[in-house]
């Protein structure tokens, strides 16, 4: 610990308990938080809260200085139409419901067009898993979007969707993550990983990817060199032990590969997720509290930061308020501006499809901090810090549904209706 980080910290971890304080005095000294500390960390409350949440900020200026990044991007979910029935998603439809839907090539195309000419530097497509989909579909989206806007960067396809490409072709594993990046596959969203302990999952939504086949499809992609983002959702029925073991494998991973570029905590929408509208899966709580909010990111921090230097706070799960709050957590991100969010906001998310860039640059502003726009692989592509910043076409949305549209109206409508392949 710096003279400096020990005069400011000081009265701070005074006022934590001797553990805490132990804990936090040695992970600023700059030795690794071991699972038994982080456990312990995940019970603090009162003076011991704030210590972490002080710790975790000494650290993000550390490793990653003042400058809050975003990136101007769109999610396309091309399909809600899946053939798992994971309790906690509420965007998914049977192949049988009047609400599946499956948008054309051309349409995904012109989606991904739409967001280019608004300023869009990447494009994150994922959606369900229909029944007897071509497994060489994904491979076909990325050529066809390549095909249209060479400069767009393709941030794709879930693990579980890796995994069901791979298995629809006929492909290992290898081969397909070789030709979906042939066809022009940046990166990969390091979702559909939940919890990774396979009780966990067993219990929340059993038939999904195993913990074995995500490490294999994330492992392949960075020894391929494709790099990935990586999240955990928490809030439903594990425990804080799980969170520290499911980072400290991401960090196990990282040290490995090198291949994360960030870790994105999400919490449990649960208002209309099947384990607790329906009561699916007995012991499930209605989301995580916003200290245990605060101490996800925290820890995040402290466990993976030397590692894995970007840790986002979501607005999407969170709103824009407490995502604002957990830049002082640990937190050094904001996310995407998505354009179009259907699966958080079909959960019960209230926040909205769309945060322009100009809102995102006022929040990081008032939180103190300095704006920066950056590309997918944390590559700054402009500083926000003063008042002669040109506005983002985005900027003059006024009614994101209106012009973009929306889960609700896509599922409503019978214009991209699935029909059984």
């Amino acid at each position: 610990m710096s003279t400096g980080d020990a005069g400011s910290l000081r009265p701070t971890l005074d006022w934590a308990s001797r553990d805490v304080r132990r804990i936090l005095g040695a992970v600023l000294d700059g030795d690794e938080l071991s699972v038994e500390d982080g456990i312990t960390l995940t019970a603090v409350t009162g003076p011991d809260l704030l210590a972490l949440t002080v710790a975790a900020d000494t650290m993000r200026r550390r490793q990653v200085g003042d400058v809050v990044t975003f990136i101007v991007n769109r999610n396309i979910n091309f399909t809600n139409v899946c053939i798992k029935h994971c309790t906690f998603c509420a965007f998914s439809r049977d192949h049988r419901e009047e609400e599946g839907y499956f948008l054309p090539m051309e349409e995904v195309v012109r989606r991904a067009e739409e967001a280019w000419s608004m300023g869009a530097t990447e494009v994150c497509i994922q959606a369900g898993l229909p029944p007897k989909l071509d497994g060489r579909y994904y491979i076909d989206v990325a050529r066809a979007i390549k095909r249209a806007l060479p400069e767009m960067h393709l941030h794709a396809f879930s693990p579980e969707e890796v995994l069901y490409g791979s298995i629809r072709s006929g492909l290992p594993i290898k081969e397909y993550l070789m030709e979906l990046k042939d066809a022009g596959l940046g990166t990969l969203p390091g979702t559909s990983a939940e919890i990774l302990d396979q009780e966990i999952r067993d219990v929340i939504a059993r038939g999904r990817i195993t913990v074995d086949q995500w490490i294999e499809v994330i492992t392949t992609a960075h020894a391929l060199g494709i790099r990935t983002t990586s999240t955990i959702m928490y809030g439903h029925v594990e425990t804080p032990a799980h969170w520290i073991h499911h980072m400290a494998l991401l960090r196990s991973i990282q040290k490995d590969t090198g291949g994360f570029t960030e870790f994105v905590p999400l919490s449990l929408i649960h208002s209309e997720a099947p384990m607790w509208s329906k009561q699916l899966v007995t012991g499930v709580r209605p989301g995580a509290t916003g200290s245990e909010v605060v101490k996800m990111h925290a820890l995040a921090r402290l466990l993976l930061g030397e590692s894995m230097r970007n840790v986002q706070a979501s607005w999407v799960k969170e709103g824009p308020k407490l995502a604002q709050l957990l830049l002082d957590a640990g937190a050094n991100d904001l996310g995407g501006t998505l354009i179009n969010e259907s699966i958080s906001t079909s959960a019960g998310a209230g926040y909205g499809q769309l945060v322009p860039p100009g809102e995102l640059r006022r929040l990081i502003r008032d939180a103190g901090r300095v704006p920066a726009q950056r590309d997918t692989l944390y590559n700054v592509v402009r500083t926000l810090d003063g008042d002669d910043v040109s506005a983002s076409p985005l900027d003059s949305v006024a009614n994101a549904e209106a012009r973009f549209g929306s889960y609700r109206r896509l599922i409503a409508s019978g214009e991209f209706r699935y029909t059984r392949r």
